[in-house]
């Protein structure tokens, strides 16, 4: 589904995230696995995007995922907050219980990861139950960097157990990563790190009772499991909260003056062709409102072997949709080895963008270098093409 511009999905502290329940998540999982298509499904929580305001490699594998759901009350929260149409959570955890109960349509899964002889409790006690999941392979493959990881024989036994569902337990970084090198080499057609699934499911870890859950405090029960997670959760409570007051409060500030109606009216884009690449200049107010006509325009160019320069001087306002849509662009062309630079953005809309943690759509992805930024010579040069 990487690639598909018609998801509906909008940026929130500078990650995509897909407007669906959790039925909508199941639908959209099983629907994949029924067509052989590709679904590699991301769950940000606080610590990823916490961890993603550090690691672009990190934050870029969420870019290119065909599925982002929260997973965390407090992006729900925040979401409400900024007005941001995300209704519901949708943890990892819960999606694979959800697909347990279907026993209507049995999936098959596969467990890579975890502690030791963890993957083997969870398979067995799995396939002792009787569930809308049979598990078909387990391996831990132990402790090695990703590259060590990725050995033939490990995507071989994979491949040949014919799974549905690959549930990756690497740590989040690490299982990423290894999503990101090996999945065009992976047949399963759905893939997901969901570290926790495969402890709750051996039945070492036990998870928060429902209430806790949805009132957000999963994490507290978290801690009583594994009081190692106490440093971490605190670290990455207080950068949370940081960027609360420096970028959510701000942009809710900043989105208190809309635009006025002609500014959505006169949106347009023009696009113009040199050579092998493509600049795209957007005029007007871009959002909600309007972002459907932007879908099809978008789409087109991500069809084609080109670099994309975004021209914004003309623009007056873009809200999180149009990030949003801004950002699976920036994960095709991250995908396809080519580039999308942003430029010239007026100062209201360069906050906008950096309240929404959202710079580095700005500074651009160096795709062919496989860097996660563009050199300022390079956007000065596209501001030299665009404005001589």
């Amino acid at each position: 589904m990487q690639g598909d511009l018609e998801r509906d999905v909008h940026c929130l502290l500078g990650l995509p995230f897909d407007v669906t329940d959790m039925a909508g998540a199941v639908r959209r999982v099983r629907g994949a696995i029924g067509r052989r298509a590709r679904c590699f499904i991301s769950t940000p929580n606080v610590n990823w995007l916490v961890a993603c305001r550090k690691d672009p490699r990190f934050r870029d594998s969420v870019l290119v995922s065909d599925l982002s759901i929260a997973d965390g009350m407090p992006l729900v929260w925040i979401a409400r907050f900024l007005g941001i149409p995300l209704a519901q959570r949708v943890a990892g955890a819960a999606l694979f219980e959800q697909l347990k109960t279907d026993m209507s349509r049995p999936l098959s899964v596969y467990f890579f990861g975890g502690p030791e002889g963890v993957a083997e409790a969870a398979a067995r006690r799995l396939n002792d139950e009787s569930t809308g999941l049979l598990c078909v392979g387990y391996e831990y493959p132990g402790m090695g960097s990703v590259e060590e990881l990725s050995q033939a024989q490990s995507i071989a036994r994979i491949n040949a157990s014919g799974a549905d569902l690959l549930v990756v337990s690497l740590g989040a970084k690490k299982g990423q990563a290894w999503i990101q090198r090996n999945r065009s080499r992976i047949a399963v057609p759905a893939i997901s790190h969901l570290g926790a699934v495969v402890n709750f499911e051996a039945g070492t870890v036990r998870r928060a009772p429902a209430w806790m859950q949805g009132a957000g405090l999963e994490w507290l029960w978290r801690i009583k499991e594994e009081p190692f997670l106490l440093r971490r959760y605190a670290a990455d409570g207080a950068e949370f909260l940081r960027l609360i007051f420096t970028r959510i409060v701000p942009l809710a500030w900043a989105m208190r003056w809309p635009p006025l109606q002609k500014e959505w009216d006169s949106a347009s884009v023009d696009i113009v062709e040199r050579g092998g690449d493509a600049v795209v200049r957007l005029r007007g107010a871009w959002g909600q409102r309007n972002i459907a006509k932007l879908r099809p325009r978008f789409s087109e160019l991500a069809g084609r072997t080109r670099d994309l320069t975004i021209d914004l001087a003309a623009v007056s306002y873009v809200d999180s949709s149009f990030l949003g849509l801004l950002m699976l662009l920036y994960g095709i062309q991250k995908e396809q080895m080519r580039r999308l630079i942003c430029t010239s953005p007026n100062p209201k809309v360069r906050r906008l963008f950096t309240y929404a943690c959202c710079e580095f759509l700005l500074r651009g992805s160096g795709g062919r270098t496989g860097s996660a930024e563009v050199p300022d010579v390079l956007l000065e040069d596209a501001e030299e093409v665009l404005h001589g």
